[in-house]
């Protein structure tokens, strides 16, 4: 027994003269007893809350002062101001400067004066909105994109920079535009003129004669007067002691007015009228998806050679014929803005061996809805010109001085219309559409060959199988 105690007792005193080993680790582990964040609470911008605490606080203080602003309106109240959008804390002491609590503050902005505003400027869009963080997001489907510009600028104004668009732009976004190119032109030229001349006939020593002449005629031809001899007329085209005209004249009248043997007087008339008309139409169509570009060009390109300097020559390539570039962007449900140029241009002569081309384009930005045309360009042009040649003083002599003058005017007259036509489109059954190619068939041996048809007889369709909508026939009112 008493060997039992004094061996207890020796361990006790062993024990408490032990050094005391603390784990240095944990003592570098801060830990959080009292005071982590125990609740949230949310306000939007411009908007105020009160709080009431459970127990009474001596002090209150706030994270970031630029979000959220605090005061005390008791010692359990608090009221808390939304300032800007963003997350802080709040942090609640007690009278003895201990930490009661945290709590998170989420300032949004203010959704619900935004979505009055957005139902006022967008009544018949269902556009969801949603916070995140300090941020806006937007949903939906939107009738066009003009719609989605003014609910994104809406939003910028209550969360700027912070705004995200999940929004899609709902119906048809695909755009047919027709464009007709419609152009005529007509021209009339006429010309008058006069040729006096006489000549004396040679003889055995002057075979040549002498001829002289006066006037001025002109037309596509001029004619030419000359004395007439066997030598000067191998072909016996003229008479004996006469003049000779040139075979080429158009419009041309011959007139012998004196014949006195060896002298002869002759008299050329000329005149003609030139009368032109051509007609140009073109109607090219083009589909594109909205904000998208397309071009469209039936034509060819023509080489022209170009000299690059040091007596190299280049070859460039001048496009022609008809072409079409434009991009569509629907706006609205049925509202498009286009952003076109469009060209017809052809070859129309040579000049030195460089072609010359005729060019009508148009290019502007214009905004219709579907179905909808615009006459996007239009030229009316007339050209008159006039000329008169005469001789000199003989040509002012009263009556006699019109056979000294010729006359000449051309008018030419221009109209050109562009309109352009806008249609919404969805694609279709391609059974449904019908190729140019769908109406020609190649003839048989029977056909070409014995009945001279250059194609063969057309299949004939079945009209009770197709699908007719709306009135189609012969209508007599």
């Amino acid at each position: 027994m008493y060997w039992n105690r004094l061996f207890r007792a020796g361990l006790i005193g062993l024990a408490l003269s032990a050094p005391i080993v603390t784990d240095a680790s944990a003592q570098s582990v801060l830990k959080v007893m009292r005071g982590a964040t125990s609740s949230n609470i949310s306000v939007s911008v411009n908007r105020a809350i009160v709080m009431e605490a459970d127990r009474p606080f001596a002090e209150l203080s706030v994270a970031n002062p630029g979000i959220a602003d605090i005061a005390t309106l008791g010692e359990r109240t608090i009221y808390v101001l939304g300032k800007a959008p963003g997350r802080t804390t709040l942090t609640i002491l007690g009278p003895e400067g201990e930490l009661i609590t945290n709590v998170d503050v989420q300032v949004s902005p203010d959704l619900a004066e935004f979505k009055e505003r957005l139902r006022d400027i967008l009544p018949n869009e269902p556009i969801e909105v949603r916070t995140a963080s300090d941020g806006i997001i937007l949903s939906g489907r939107v009738g066009g994109a003009r719609k989605v510009s003014r609910a994104l600028e809406l939003a910028e104004r209550y969360a700027p920079g912070r705004v995200t668009n999940l929004m899609v732009v709902g119906g048809t976004q695909q755009v047919m535009l027709k464009v007709r190119f419609a152009e005529m032109s007509r021209s009339v030229g006429k010309d008058l003129g006069t040729n006096l001349g006489a000549a004396l006939a040679g003889n055995d020593n002057d075979p040549g004669g002498v001829a002289f002449g006066g006037g001025t005629a002109s037309g596509l031809a001029t004619g030419v007067l000359v004395p007439v001899g066997e030598e000067n007329d191998p072909e016996g085209n003229g008479a004996e002691g006469g003049l000779l005209f040139d075979g080429n004249v158009t419009g041309g009248l011959g007139v012998t007015l004196l014949n006195m043997g060896d002298f002869t007087v002759n008299l050329l008339i000329q005149a003609l009228e030139n009368k032109g008309l051509v007609r140009t139409l073109a109607e090219p169509n083009l589909v594109a998806v909205s904000g998208e570009s397309a071009s469209f060009l039936a034509g060819g390109e023509f080489p022209i050679p170009v000299d690059a300097g040091d007596g190299a020559i280049t070859i460039e390539f001048k496009t022609f014929g008809i072409q079409l570039d434009f991009s569509p962007t629907v706006i609205d449900e049925d509202l498009v803005r286009l952003d076109l140029r469009t060209e017809v241009s052809s070859i129309v002569e040579f000049v030195e061996g460089s072609p010359s081309f005729s060019n009508r384009s148009a290019s502007t930005s214009v905004e219709m809805r579907d179905g909808q045309s615009f006459a996007i360009a239009g030229l009316l042009q007339d050209d008159f010109t006039d000329a008169v040649s005469q001789v000199p003083w003989l040509s002012d002599v009263p009556i006699l001085g019109s056979l000294f003058r010729s006359s000449s005017f051309t008018r030419l007259q221009t109209e050109l219309v562009i309109i352009v036509t806008a249609h919404m489109v969805s694609p279709t059954d391609g059974d449904l559409l019908t190729l140019p190619t769908d109406r020609v068939r190649i003839p048989s041996e029977l056909d070409l060959f014995l009945n001279g048809n250059i194609e063969g007889t057309p299949e004939v369709r079945d009209v009770a199988r197709q699908d007719f909508q709306g009135s189609y026939g012969y209508v007599m009112e």
